[in-house]
């Protein structure tokens, strides 16, 4: 809950708090630190956030295909950059966030709290589940939300992957890589990514593409062993042996720090073109915010935009107290 009331004299103990460390909120450090700002990242998890998936970076300006970089090595350069322009970082996730006055106060759990005159919030998305029977108990066990990191324990055997967007296609392609079975499951009848890569799985050997097909449940008991099909086109229900399962059908905003904020229709925060929100001095970036086009590229332009208004309103907010 935020509140409107102006408490002056009240000395905060950074100019900018970024929450995220995903691309929006490392180009956010490093743009806030070269204008000055003295902020910290706070980061729960890993430094990256989904940009960590990515295991060739062929699309971002500047990366030559004969020079492609992982997600990881990305963020790698990112932070370091960040880090030489004066930024701070704090791996803890923030708790709660709340503004009194001209204050944000952001709790980090242990009773700790920090504070700051702005805050960037770069949460990003987290992936959506199927909620199927098995999905659960057989997460780690051949169910997984991460090609990258899971793909290897599954060399050579029978892969499933759920999905028709971008980020499906990019795991299928990763996956084929270390096994020759990989089937993919769209329930439409065409696939929503973008035509270089839907046409790059189309075009693969490895890969076989099911259309108007749902995945009904996942089972086995130590591991995954076959998954239950349906058809749409004709109803069919059927079982079929498989080793794994990789599901890739889209995200969903991580916004709990700021219920009250204004959303769209899909839960993702609203803001105006300099990134700010409804209420001053807390600006969005990143796959949290409702945006028509979610990339790495536009990721990195909205936290350098989200900074740069930061800078501002510090700047305004110092000369009024």
């Amino acid at each position: 809950m935020f509140f409107n009331q102006r408490i002056n004299m009240i000395k905060a103990d950074r100019d900018l708090i970024i929450i995220g460390s995903g691309p929006a909120g490392l180009s956010s450090a490093q743009y806030g630190a070269r204008s000055n700002l003295n902020l910290v990242v706070l980061e729960e998890i890993s430094l990256g956030g989904q940009a960590l998936l990515i295991s060739a970076l062929e699309n971002y300006p500047g990366i030559s295909a004969t020079s492609l970089k992982s997600g990881y090595d990305f963020i790698q350069d990112m932070q370091k950059q960040a880090l030489n322009f004066g930024a701070h970082f704090i791996m803890q996730g923030a708790q709660s966030l709340k503004k009194e006055g001209d204050i944000f106060i952001v709790e980090l759990g242990n009773g700790k709290t920090i504070t700051s005159l702005s805050v960037i919030l770069a949460t990003g998305a987290k992936h959506k589940k199927l909620d199927v029977i098995g999905e659960e108990k057989l997460f780690g066990m051949g169910v997984s939300y991460c090609a990258v990191c899971d793909g290897p324990f599954f060399k050579g055997e029978k892969i499933f992957v759920v999905g028709g967007g971008d980020s499906a296609c990019d795991e299928a392609n990763l996956l084929s890589r270390i096994s020759s079975h990989i089937v993919m499951l769209h329930r439409r009848d065409t696939l929503r990514a973008q035509k270089a890569l839907a046409e790059r799985v189309l075009q693969n050997p490895s890969i076989e593409v099911r259309f108007n097909t749902q995945l009904k449940e996942i089972r086995g008991e130590e591991k995954v062993t076959s998954l239950i099909l349906q058809n749409s086109d004709t109803g069919k229900v059927y079982e079929e042996e498989g080793d794994a399962v990789f599901v890739s059908i889209g995200t969903v905003p991580q916004t709990n720090l700021v219920p009250n904020i204004p959303k769209d229709e899909n839960g993702y925060i609203i803001t105006d073109q300099n990134m700010a929100t409804s209420v001053p001095g807390l600006f969005v970036a990143g796959d949290v915010r409702a945006t028509p086009f979610r990339q790495v590229v536009v990721a990195c332009g909205e936290g350098a935009i989200a900074a740069h208004s930061a800078v501002e309103y510090v700047n305004i907010l110092k000369c009024s107290l």
